[in-house]
Order: C-alpha cells, then structure tokens, then sequence
C-alpha cells in the first residue's frame, strides 16, 4: 500500500495584508489550520476548530504558489497541535518563502526550524488559558523570533508589563502588546505603555480595521 505522505488539516489557505507582528502590512499567503486545545475567550477563529479539508503539502505548497508574494504564515488555530505542521514550514523555507509562525505558546516550539520567525503568543489572566503556558519556550527563542500578549483589560496589562520586566523578554525577541478588539482601546493601551516607557511594540490588527470580523481576510 502506497503511503499518501504527510497531511494537515486546513481550514483555508487565503491571500491577504498581514494584520499583526512586524511583518504587518505586507502581502501574505495565510495557511489556517484546523484544530485548537485552548479555549480563550477572545479567540476570533473559533470557525477554525473543527471541520477543514485534509491537504498533502504538495496540495498546500501549490496553492500558496497561486499568490504574488514570498511571504507565508501559517496559524490556526493552534498549528503544532498537527504533528506534520514542522515538515510544512521546512517544505514552505525550502521553497524560498520567508516564513513566520502563529502558535499559542501552549505547545513546544523546540522541533521548528530555525528559519521560521515564531510569533509566541503568551497567553494572559483575562484569556482563560494562562495556566496552558509553557514557559520554557522563552529560552528557545531567538531574535528572529516575536513574543505577543493580547490584553483584554487593565489587570492583564499589569501582569504582562510584570512578566515583561522580571524576565527582561525584550532583550530575548521583541514585544508586542495588543488590545482584545472592542475590549480595550488603542488610545488607553498606549497611554499605558508610554505612561510606564515599557520597551514594547503596540499593535493592533490591522486586518480588522479594514475589514472587521469577515473570515479569511
């Protein structure tokens, strides 16, 4: 019996501006896995835990390829809950794609390849799911690599300005703080930020200033 090879379950593979991170603004090719563990509550792709199409990376590889850019980022859910997610970011460097990483922080980073940028996101009090951090991901980070927290009220800006500064995460990778979409405004979070001179990026998702919730963009 043949062996069909590696497969991944994808909710959709989709052409659009990156909306958070550094690469913000540049055109991208999105691969959205299926599938999650965790359960926070802002999570904006809940679509995305269940259902999908299984895809060979040839399949994926190819469609990515339909789009005119060298930028790929491939989220979820949460990626590496699919065990064959590592050998698609190789294939996607391989391929010549500058390639970053969306993972919740809840699951090794250990077996990414190095030339991935690992978007990290540390999961707050306010999300529900700060118990599911796995700390020692932030001794494997690089300075290739981006930490996030996604704050949803003032008592989650408090604890992430703590974790930043009791263990200097900013000399690690750089910092992104970000307000939970219609629950902290942009406006107050950079007061906050510059009211306290934390050596953080403030970001908010830009793909939602332009086209809201809608799926897929």
């Amino acid at each position: 019996m043949t062996s069909l090879g590696p497969r991944l379950r994808v909710t959709e593979v989709f052409y659009s501006l990156q909306g958070e991170a550094s690469r913000v603004g540049l055109p991208t090719v999105f691969v959205r896995l299926t599938g999650c563990p965790l359960r926070c509550g802002y999570c904006d792709s809940e679509y995305a835990f269940q259902g999908g199409s299984w895809m060979s990376l040839e399949e994926i590889l190819a469609e990515t390829r339909r789009y005119p850019t060298r930028h790929v980022t491939v989220t979820g859910g949460e990626p590496l809950a699919q065990r064959d997610c590592s050998d698609l970011l190789s294939r996607l460097c391989d391929a010549g794609y500058d390639v970053s990483l969306e993972t919740s922080g809840a699951l090794d980073i250990a077996g990414v390849d190095s030339r991935v940028a690992r978007i990290l996101d540390i999961k707050t009090p306010g999300s529900g799911e700060m118990d599911r951090t796995r700390w020692d991901n932030l001794d494997r980070l690089t300075p290739r690599d981006e930490v996030k927290f996604v704050l949803c009220d003032a008592a989650d800006y408090a604890w992430a300005r703590q974790v930043v500064r009791e263990r200097r995460l900013h000399e690690r990778a750089a910092v992104l703080f970000s307000p939970v979409w219609g629950r902290v405004g942009a406006r107050e979070l950079a007061e906050w930020i510059l009211r306290d001179g934390l050596p953080v990026r403030m970001q908010v998702q830009l793909h939602k200033l332009l086209w809201g919730e809608e799926p897929g963009r």
